[in-house]
């Protein structure tokens, strides 16, 4: 658990002279029993999941989404508890017009509009949650960290393994030696089942054809930061993940469940260089592919020496010199299709599938028996709450005053180390990654990604520097 106190500003910060800080007032922090004044930003969806363990404990006094229909029954749910719950479709002016009663935010929107919703909150005091991934390129990455640290604010990332107990069981094993050294790591995602009404359809053609815009849909805000363009029902509301504009993949999605446990307890940071293997139909139109593999290279660092960690998407690890499987299959277990991960260590393996939730050691039966006499102490504090809690853990760390483990600070770097590997995969490209300077060394085309164009109206965070 990291003490947080409001009240001083982190050293690392640095903003432009003019800037205005706006710290928060809630009375609220200073006591646990009050309760927090919530406005939610996504309704539908993985919007319900995350505003619906605090709609009975909090106040959700703002319902924000640009899409009446899947939107309704959240609607429906929500003024059932909150009938004078108040509804918007576009974020600024549910902020302009009710920032004074807003605590914190919510925000489960697609990954292209998560910074600049949360841009805006912080920059009012507003503490903030963001399902995952955190953003949807590097400089957003950066800047949410830099303003969570400026404003004061308590952040929260939604990779829901990272509040398990497993996590902490491969943290506290691998900083226990259990392991020993861990050079190489495999992790996997099963293929994409396109199909319509799936997070990943195909459309017929590039681009997809105009379709006419649903009454119950402003596709102008869905589309926020982006430049405009037809509308095609797979954009919207499931299939834009497919759409390197809007999402980024598998990788982009799913990395901050499978890496998580990897990252967070070998402090992999950002990796030097990134290769990808691609079996590219659709990558000229800025559309995921369905098979690669990408390789990241993390150098060595005081802790640990160097790892090569290999992400397999939709290609089971399971060929010559790819050693997941047969890991697997020499403890008598087979590779799950769907997901999984292993670090292999010179003294043990560890796996999980594709969430961090239930580590296993690969060894025997005796062996484990022995390793159980001797486990290390639990180290990293557990939550109350149970398994997969991030909201609640968010609310929690509001009312006392600390920061969340999946803050911004870490949460900033896990989604950052994702989305270096998915331009890679992306453009199918070997990037040399210059992390100090946010640079891709050796290819400019690819290094305009780092840093996206927005439309006009959409400019947010370029006062942090």
């Amino acid at each position: 658990m990291n003490k947080f106190n409001r009240r001083i500003f982190l050293k690392s910060s640095s903003i432009l002279a003019g800037a205005t800080l706006i710290t928060p007032s809630l009375l609220s922090c200073h006591n646990p029993n009050s309760k927090l004044n919530i406005a939610v930003i996504g309704v539908g969806g993985r919007g319900r999941a995350n505003w619906n363990p605090v709609l009975e404990t909090e106040n959700i006094v703002a319902m924000c989404d640009v899409d009446d229909k899947t939107a309704k029954k959240g609607y429906d749910r929500i003024i059932e508890v909150n009938p004078n719950v108040k509804k918007y479709k576009d974020f600024r002016v549910m902020f302009d017009e009710m920032h004074k009663e807003i605590d914190a935010v919510i925000i489960s929107t697609p990954d292209h509009t998560h910074f600049a919703a949360a841009m805006i909150a912080m920059e009012l005091g507003k503490h903030v949650y963001i399902e995952k991934p955190l953003a949807h390129n590097v400089w957003e990455c950066r800047t949410l960290k830099k303003a969570a640290n400026y404003y004061n604010i308590i952040s929260q990332m939604g990779n829901q393994g990272h509040t398990t107990n497993g996590i902490r069981l491969i943290k506290e094993w691998y900083e226990a030696g259990i392991l020993g050294e861990v050079e190489e790591i495999h992790a996997w995602i099963g293929g994409y089942n396109f199909g319509k009404g799936h997070y990943f359809d195909l459309p017929e053609n590039f681009p997809p054809q105009e379709n006419q815009i649903p009454d119950h849909l402003n596709w102008d805000l869905w589309l926020g930061p982006r430049k405009n363009r037809d509308y095609n029902s797979i954009y919207a509301p499931r299939s834009w993940r497919g759409f390197f504009d809007f999402g980024n993949g598998k990788l982009g999605d799913w990395s901050c469940h499978t890496l998580d446990g990897p990252f967070w307890a070998m402090d992999l940071g950002m990796p030097t260089e990134v290769d990808s293997y691609v079996e590219n139909r659709f990558n000229e139109h800025h559309f995921v592919s369905e098979k690669s593999i990408v390789t990241y290279k993390f150098p060595k660092n005081d802790k640990r020496n160097g790892v090569t960690l290999k992400w397999f998407e939709g290609i089971p690890p399971q060929n010559d010199p790819y050693w997941a499987a047969e890991e697997l299959k020499a403890w008598g277990k087979e590779l799950p299709t769907w997901g999984g991960m292993i670090m292999r260590g010179s003294k043990r393996s560890l796996y999980t599938n594709g969430r961090p939730n239930t580590p296993e050691l690969l060894v025997s039966e005796n062996e484990w028996n022995e390793i159980q006499k001797s486990l290390p102490e639990q180290t990293i504090p557990r939550l109350k709450w149970g398994d997969e809690t991030p909201v609640q853990e968010w609310i929690d760390a509001i009312k006392n005053d600390y920061l969340p483990e999946s803050n911004f600070n870490y949460s900033a770097d896990l989604t950052e180390m994702a989305l270096i590997g998915t331009l890679s995969q992306r453009f199918g490209a070997k990037i040399i990654y210059d992390t100090e300077n946010m640079k891709i060394t050796n290819r400019p085309d690819i290094d305009s990604y780092i840093k996206e164009t927005v439309r006009e109206g959409w400019e947010y965070g370029n006062s942090l520097v």
